[in-house]
């Protein structure tokens, strides 16, 4: 098992890394491009992720789906003042 739980963590801070690489090379307006009025930006989408992956992967053993606390309709709104 702990050779899996390790595993598991080198792939996810690789990813991680990649994902922090990337956006390092952005320019904020980069990230807050929207192609098209029926597109979203790299900082909305990777916003959407964020707030799927913290309700999916919160209490993951004991509970399913999406958690009451989630505000969906938000993670769609830019509020980004910086890249912070």
């Amino acid at each position: 098992m702990s050779t899996y739980l390790t595993s598991v963590l080198k792939q996810f801070e690789y990813y991680k890394k990649l994902g922090e690489k990337t956006f390092d090379q952005l320019s904020v307006e980069a990230l807050r491009l929207q192609p098209n009025e029926h597109s979203n930006s790299i900082s909305i989408i990777t916003k959407h992720i964020i707030g799927n992956m913290l309700s999916r992967w919160t209490n993951f053993l004991t509970e399913d789906g999406e958690k009451p606390w989630r505000k969906r309709d938000d993670e769609f709104i830019d509020d980004f003042t910086s890249k912070e």
